[in-house]
């Protein structure tokens, strides 16, 4: 544990940084308020600092950077909350209390939000369809060979598979297999379809049949919404490090399980290599659940450099997940 001269100056150092993007001089960190000691002393201390692993130098007779250690030693002292800004307080409640449509186009837009409040990348990851109930099914000709299954669940959210026809399905077919397909996957959750009871019409079975399988291929799926990924390149300088992130973030399962390892762990940050995604090191996250009538509907999170403005995206992420919350549960 450090004493409370090493923490201030730790404190100084860390904040400095996160606003400059530059190694942090003995010098700078005196003329800032909250450390009280010459520079002398203070450069004495961020040698002991440096020692104990919580800084960095990164050239020799440059100033020093936080490490992964010092960060989470900043992030842990946080005594208070840092309040989100009235003007970013008033985006987000406009923002949900105009938001309409499908489900998928309000995560979207989440992940817009959020971005644009904290300038660096959003990730926003919806939860599995499988556990949902199944609210309305249809099946609708796209074209001759094509048509689409839509269900609506019962999160509000719309999700559509495309089958194949033969030759020989006419849209009496289609309209059949869609009173049938209602009759029996309405009110029943999307996991528990395997097979359905088969009908008088050979053609009409092969529409259901279809539709059946396209939805059980379908029904792990979780959305995965990334905004703001173009803030990354404001970043970080190394060109090898701005790719591998970004090839990473493509990887839809790496996001989601990144994200949903933090919540596990019950943490609100990870910090560098804490989150344990090799290509991501140069990282760190803050997520948050987002909860609706007591029932987790999916995660949201921040990601940037781990010299990120830590109070600023808990802040962010505390308030735009508690309002998803809340419009989630209002239908």
């Amino acid at each position: 544990m450090l004493d409370e001269r090493k923490s201030n100056i730790l404190r100084a150092v860390v904040q400095e940084y996160i606003s400059t993007g530059q190694p942090v001089g003995s010098s700078h960190v005196a003329e800032l308020a909250g450390v009280r000691v010459s520079s002398a002393t203070i450069r004495n201390e961020m040698v002991l600092l440096e020692q104990e692993g919580y800084l960095a130098q990164p050239h020799t007779s440059a100033g020093r950077v936080p490490t992964d250690k010092g960060y989470r030693l900043f992030v842990d002292s946080l005594t208070t909350k840092e309040t989100l800004d009235h003007a970013s307080v008033q985006q987000v409640g406009e923002f949900f209390s105009t938001a309409h449509g499908r489900l998928e186009e309000l995560l979207r837009h989440t992940s817009t939000l959020l971005a644009d409040i904290t300038h660096q990348t959003s990730l926003v990851v919806g939860s599995k369809i499988e556990s949902k109930i199944i609210r309305h099914v249809q099946v609708v000709r796209l074209s001759a060979r094509n048509a689409t299954v839509v269900v609506v669940m019962s999160n509000g959210s719309v999700e559509s598979e495309t089958i194949l026809l033969a030759d020989e399905i006419q849209d009496s077919h289609l309209a059949t297999a869609s009173a049938h397909l209602q009759s029996r996957l309405v009110n029943t959750p999307i996991s528990g379809i395997s097979a359905i009871a088969l009908t008088n019409d050979s053609f009409t079975d092969i529409v259901c049949s279809s539709a059946v399988n396209a939805l059980t291929r379908h029904r792990e799926d979780e959305s995965v919404f990334i905004g703001g990924a173009a803030s990354l390149a404001q970043s970080f300088d190394a060109t090898e490090v701005l790719r591998t992130v970004l090839y990473t973030l493509e990887q839809q399962y790496v996001v989601v399980s990144l994200v949903q390892d933090v919540i596990n762990r019950g943490l609100t940050v990870a910090i560098g290599a804490e989150h344990g995604v090799q290509q991501l090191m140069a990282c760190s996250v803050v997520v948050a659940p987002v909860i609706a009538d007591g029932e987790v509907l999916g995660s949201i999170g921040v990601l940037g450099p781990t010299r990120m403005n830590y109070p600023q995206a808990l802040a962010t992420v505390e308030v735009v997940s508690d309002q998803l919350g809340r419009r989630l549960a209002r239908g």
